[in-house]
């Protein structure tokens, strides 16, 4: 085995008297550096991607949701000592709201109610979701965070923030309180309707802020206090559609969702931010096995070549092998001598890729280099886990593709 290592090594390091078997050792192994720093770059340009995508769901969506799994709304009762369910109302004892305060894993909580509504505005139409907060909402989200233009309303006003995008389709300004945003939605209740203009509930609403996120979030949300969305919406007092929950930091999810389902029992679901956004999630992992893929690809490609120049030097080495296996060297050993050739190749590849990939995303990462715009640089996101992917990828198409090219020494070569 170590005669096997010297030789191996000797030829990986010492140039061929052809001058072609050089050059095509040469592509090969450039080849393998280039497909490795291609490959760690992909997946850590993804890994921005992703992170920066993510960024908006942390904006929007809180550590917790609690829903109802009985109906659309749950209602908060003060005066209640119990848990009950009626109907599609979802009834909290004052000693289960307790328990959430001193929960040592909750920080805060906010009641929330969201409905889609029919808004106009200056004979301009648009719907959008109306999300009645409480004064605890700026505590669970980052929303009021992002306000670029404005002021966070006052609870118990009829101020409401809006997004961007919102504000543009509409052409909404703010503290315009002689032309209000009209918002619409159609009263509860059976039967005919005789007179059109009373099949719906109207309020008039006065922006007070506008936020910016993306271009999702600007044209989703209406934000006003949870006594306006109660009342435009024929809810009772204690009625909301959701509990949203910032959890203490370090807190464990897992006991945070038990501690929860013994308050409230199985009458609810709880959503933590991926459940909440399990398509973007599973669009992300998608797009991301997909970018690895066609990466692995151009990888094959390239160990391919490696493959092509190891059996160009056995070829080359021929006499040299007759002479070895005259020597005595068994047929297997010289094999090993070519497979520990390609294996050194492609270590040598992977780590010289490796370490200059790492060290353009540093770069790039911390210096910001390539820019999107003239304030935002291009995201990039060093992970330890695709520095693993990358090695494993290499190494086991390197073996794989340094034993193929082995196993064409044979006894015909030799004899």
């Amino acid at each position: 085995m170590k005669l096997s290592f010297y030789i191996a090594k000797r030829y990986a390091i010492s140039f061929s008297k052809n001058k072609a078997i050089n050059i095509i050792t040469g592509i090969a192994s450039v080849g393998i550096i280039a497909s490795t720093m291609a490959l760690f770059v992909f997946l850590s340009v993804f890994s921005g991607l992703k992170e920066f995508s993510l960024n908006f769901a942390n904006v929007s969506d809180p550590d917790l949701r609690v829903e109802t799994n009985s109906g659309k709304t749950f209602s908060v009762n003060h005066k209640q000592e119990e848990l009950y369910l009626s109907g599609k109302t979802f009834h909290v004892s004052q000693k289960q709201e307790e328990s959430l305060h001193k929960s040592k894993y909750i920080a805060s909580f906010s009641k929330i109610i969201e409905e889609r509504v029919y808004f106009m505005y200056d004979n301009k139409e648009l719907v959008a979701h109306i999300k009645g907060v409480d004064n605890q909402f700026v505590k669970v989200t980052d929303f009021n965070k992002h306000l670029y233009a404005g002021e966070w309303f006052e609870n118990n006003s009829e101020n409401v923030v809006i997004g961007a995008d919102i504000s543009r389709k509409l052409g909404l300004g703010l503290f315009d309180y002689n032309n209000a945003l009209e918002a619409y939605v159609p009263k509860p209740g059976k039967g005919d309707i005789e007179n059109p203009s009373e099949a719906f509930n109207k309020t008039l609403l006065f922006p007070s802020g506008i936020y910016s996120i993306n271009e999702e979030l600007d044209g989703k949300f209406v934000f006003c206090s949870i006594g306006l969305a109660q009342h435009f919406l024929t809810m009772k007092n204690n009625e909301i559609t959701n509990l949203e929950i910032k959890l203490k930091p370090n807190a464990d999810e897992n006991k945070a969702r038990e501690e929860l389902n013994s308050i409230f029992g199985n009458s609810i679901k709880i959503k933590n931010r991926t459940q909440l956004n399990d398509s973007l999630y599973k669009m992300l992992q998608s797009e991301n096995l997909f970018i690895y893929l066609f990466s692995t690809l151009v990888v094959i490609l390239t160990l391919f070549c490696l493959a092509g120049a190891i059996v160009m030097i056995i070829i080359d080495k021929r006499e040299n092998l007759k002479t070895l296996y005259n020597l005595g060297l068994t047929q297997t050993s010289i094999r090993s001598i070519f497979f520990t050739q390609g294996i050194l190749i492609t270590i040598f590849g992977l780590i010289l890729g490796l370490s200059l990939a790492i060290a353009i995303i540093l770069l790039q990462q911390h210096f910001a280099f390539i820019m999107i715009t003239p304030s935002m640089p291009y995201p990039v996101l060093f992970e330890w886990q695709n520095i693993l992917i990358v090695i494993m990828t290499i190494a086991i198409l390197g073996i794989i593709s340094s034993w193929i090219a082995s196993g064409t020494v044979n006894k015909k070569i030799l004899s």
